[in-house]
């Protein structure tokens, strides 16, 4: 992770860039059925999906006209379209068939995942094709969990747990045929979980399109404006250490993965940054599911946002200004089976010293 500082900045390195939000979740938890139901909002009508050949595929009876043997047109005017290659391929051809006129003018992309689908993956694809990142930006992983079915599926699969702890927004599904209890304790538990995502139900499939919308802002100045609701401090807490272990009917995944914020007084330069980011990826890098930051670096006038998943990090995101006098860098990390105490200790050794939160 280095600073280009020789290259021009950017006015705003997210605007214009078209959202792509992931949406996963376990073998039956109603990826396909929210994706449909979600489809038939108005302002969905420029989207495009990208489906997995393997998975379900539930949309069938929507299709209405086909324009490739890959990509379909539904009845609502968003985009069907799947994965028979790799996903940068995929994303690729999209966009240069809406550039050319091929397909619908597209305004967001939605990518359903397998069941057992690891959602990691998708997101290094996003952070590492430097094409891509010119024309697509990561709104956020949506990972679906079953009322009925998620308590056991987090106790016995790692899958089910990674892919609730990487996610942006948590979705409840089935609520309308699980118990109240079971859906109060399934929200309790992926809070723990996951502190850092907002936790909503779907009923019937049916979700509030604004619960997708915009989970990561789409220019700078918004994220500038409001750094912590990107980072969900608001909703996880200044500081979240693990709150899952021993409660609310835990299982052994649960408690291989925890969750924190650290807050740091000093600015960082872009060496120690650097060097901290490094070291971190070089020896636990499968184990760190998720990292954002908001960063004080040395010699810039706003602040500096980052953004990994396990060993692999997005270009830095410089912001124009503070938005106000607290100037303390404060980084969230979802991790999985590496003590607090171990990432604390590789920031002491690159000389920052963490600050308590607010």
């Amino acid at each position: 992770m280095t600073d280009s500082t020789a290259a021009p900045r950017q006015r705003d390195p997210l605007a214009g860039r078209l959202p792509v939000t992931i949406i996963t979740g376990f073998l039956g938890s109603g990826k396909t059925t929210l994706l449909r139901r979600l489809l038939r909002h108005p302002a969905m009508n420029r989207a495009a999906v990208i489906i997995n050949e393997f998975g379900d595929v539930g949309l069938d009876h929507e299709l209405v006209e086909a324009s490739s043997e890959q990509m379909t047109l539904l009845s609502n005017g968003c985009l069907c379209c799947t994965v028979r290659t790799d996903l940068q391929e995929t994303l690729r051809e999209l966009f240069v068939k809406r550039r050319s006129g091929e397909i619908i003018d597209f305004d967001r992309v939605f990518v359903e995942t397998t069941g057992l689908a690891d959602p990691v993956p998708v997101l290094h694809t996003l952070q590492t094709d430097g094409l891509l990142g010119a024309q697509y930006r990561l709104n956020g992983v949506v990972t679906l969990v079953d009322a009925v079915n998620g308590m056991g599926q987090l106790d016995t699969m790692a899958e089910a747990a990674k892919q609730a702890a990487v996610a942006d927004r948590l979705v409840i599904t089935k609520t309308d045929i699980a118990d109240a209890s079971q859906v109060d304790g399934l929200e309790r538990r992926l809070s723990g979980m996951n502190p850092y995502a907002k936790v909503s139900q779907a009923v019937e499939g049916e979700l509030d399109p604004e619960v997708l919308a915009e989970i990561t802002p789409g220019n700078a100045q918004a994220l500038a404006r409001d750094p912590d609701r990107w980072l969900a401090l608001h909703a996880g807490g200044a500081d979240s250490a693990s709150p899952v272990r021993g409660r609310f009917g835990a299982g052994a995944h649960d408690a291989a993965i925890h969750s924190f914020c650290l807050w740091f007084d000093a600015p960082f330069t872009w060496d120690t940054l650097s060097a901290a980011i490094d070291m971190l990826t070089s020896l636990r890098g499968p184990d760190l599911l998720r990292v954002k930051g908001i960063v004080n670096v040395e010699g810039e006038p706003g602040p500096v946002a980052i953004h990994g998943a396990q060993h692999v990090f997005h270009p830095p995101v410089k912001l124009a200004e503070w938005k106000d006098d607290d100037r303390r860098s404060r980084i969230v990390f979802i991790v999985r089976s590496i003590p607090r105490e171990a990432i604390e200790a590789v920031f002491t050794a690159a000389g920052l010293l963490r600050s308590g939160a607010p």
